[in-house]
């Protein structure tokens, strides 16, 4: 079977054969067709996560699938030969820059109806990302005021459209080239990140999604309302996720250091701030696929590459430049 893999940390994909994925009895055998990128991909490869991430290398990289499925498990029940599905496999279990991969069923949901192939592969892992932050994490509801950063990115892009469909009033950051883009999404209004200071526009928010972390960090934190949150997916990682993890108490104490500034910075301000990881769920996806038939969610493919561009792919992981998701794509 062909895939890229990553055979060091920090070192380009390679082209590959790799063994047939194994199927156990409460696993999906998927053909992959689509395969969307994600930053998380580059953040695996170069190491980054290296400490509470590891994996056995050579690993076939890829965190999103959409495809068919041509085998099930023995006890599988809810799928069957022939679905188009979509996934964010467990991340001890990723591997989608291949022809084919085995998820777990509780991973894996029927795409949606009427998105395509390339539409459903663009949406796992950031739909699960904007739906736990913004509605298990950040219980947003009407008539509450939501920043969202980056909102012409994968996340962004879904993460306006449910806060707008959960009854909040949403800004975001995006350049000016975006920012009627982010508009048609829903966006209230729009703070061009290139030539404003949105801690200067912006105040009184309950909730802010942090996709860029560093100082845009520290300033989400001073335009919340006393009580308001700042949920981050960049970082710094904090100790609950490290509890979440199951990590060792020394790896504990170094997450719940390197947060260390930003929370005590948040108390000082009466507001809080959580580092969110997103996990795979194959029932969210199930609820997020029924938005999207609904007409609520629309997915964002920015850029299709082809099974064979996929070194090229990833190498722009980072750059910028497309809205919403790139996707690669098997005939």
């Amino acid at each position: 079977m062909r895939a890229f893999v990553m055979t060091r940390y920090q070192q380009p994909l390679q082209e590959a054969d790799v063994p047939e994925p194994v199927v156990g009895e409460h696993d999906v055998l998927v053909q992959v067709q689509a395969a969307g990128l994600n930053t998380v991909d580059e953040k695996i490869r170069s190491g980054a996560f290296k400490a509470f991430l590891p994996f056995e290398l050579p690993q076939v990289m890829g965190s999103d699938v959409a495809g068919t499925v041509i085998g099930v498990g023995a006890k599988v029940r809810d799928f069957a030969l022939g679905d188009q599905v979509y996934a964010q496999p467990r991340m001890d279990r990723i591997g989608t820059f291949a022809e084919r991969i085995s998820v777990h069923e509780a991973d894996l949901a029927l795409k949606p109806e009427t998105a395509s192939l390339e539409e459903a592969g663009s949406l796992p892992m950031v739909a699960l990302t904007a739906w736990q932050a913004l509605v298990e994490r950040g219980n947003v509801r009407p008539g509450q005021r939501v920043l969202i950063h980056g909102g012409a990115g994968g996340v962004g892009s879904i993460a306006i459209q449910l806060a707008k469909h959960l009854g909040a009033t949403v800004a975001t950051t995006a350049s000016a080239g975006n920012a009627d883009f982010v508009r048609e999404l829903g966006a209230d209004s729009v703070v061009d990140y290139r030539n404003q200071d949105f801690e200067q526009l912006l105040d009184g928010y309950d909730l802010v999604l942090d996709t860029v972390g560093g100082e845009t960090l520290e300033k989400s934190l001073r335009v919340l309302r006393p009580g308001g949150k700042v949920i981050g997916i960049v970082g710094p990682p904090d100790a609950a996720f490290a509890r979440e993890r199951g990590l060792n108490p020394v790896l504990r104490l170094v997450m719940a250091a390197l947060s260390g500034k930003v929370r005590r910075q948040a108390r000082k301000l009466g507001v809080a701030y959580e580092f969110l990881f997103m996990q795979p769920s194959g029932d969210q996806l199930r609820q997020i696929g029924a938005l999207v038939d609904k007409g609520v969610l629309r997915p964002v493919v920015g850029r299709v590459y082809d099974f064979d561009q996929t070194l090229e792919a990833v190498q722009s992981i980072g750059r910028g430049g497309i809205r919403g998701k790139a996707v690669i794509t098997r005939a």
